[in-house]
């Protein structure tokens, strides 16, 4: 297994790159000397946040201070390292830290799944992301990935679906164009 670990890091944030409709969305975890980006799709961005408030309501005290907000984009250049296949989420109860891993495939998988990766030109050992931080930091992280899904396109008041900027086909007003 490969891993990148950032235990802390430096900076740990979501972000996306391309016009709404057309993003990519990635995590990016920078350390001393060190960057690790991955891509993975809206809806793990999503789950992860939402994970990640039910993880913190269940086992931590999450400051009243909140930290200073990081809107800032990804940092650039970046390669994406790999994409995101299975994440994983723990409290770490005796340092109070939240423990995110993310793999490029399931790490309890069997061998012909690791066959399938080999045949794919997958590199035969799993390619992890391992990020630990505070209560604080992962509500923040968490914040700022529900703002990120958020600002995509807005909904279609009538079927729900997203509007591109030219409008879509919508099912509820029978094909028509709005």
């Amino acid at each position: 297994m490969s891993v990148a670990n950032y235990d802390p890091p430096d900076r740990f944030v979501a972000g996306t790159v391309g016009p709404p409709g057309q993003r990519a969305f990635f995590l990016q975890a920078a350390g001393p000397g060190a960057r690790t980006t991955c891509s993975l799709e809206k809806f793990q961005v999503e789950a992860l946040a939402d994970r990640i408030r039910d993880l913190l309501e269940a086992t931590a005290n999450v400051p009243a201070t909140p930290m200073p907000v990081d809107n800032n984009p990804l940092a650039t250049p970046f390669d994406d390292e790999f994409r995101i296949r299975s994440m994983s989420l723990q409290w770490d109860s005796s340092r109070e830290l939240v423990v995110i891993e993310c793999h490029d495939r399931d790490p309890d998988g069997d061998e012909e799944e690791a066959e399938h990766a080999r045949q794919a030109g997958l590199p035969a050992t799993i390619q992890t992301l391992r990020v630990a931080v505070s209560a604080t930091v992962a509500h923040e992280f968490a914040r700022r990935c529900t703002a990120l899904v958020s600002a995509g396109r807005p909904p279609c008041p009538f079927c729900g679906g997203p509007l591109d900027p030219e409008g879509h086909i919508c099912p509820r007003a029978n094909g028509y164009r709005r």
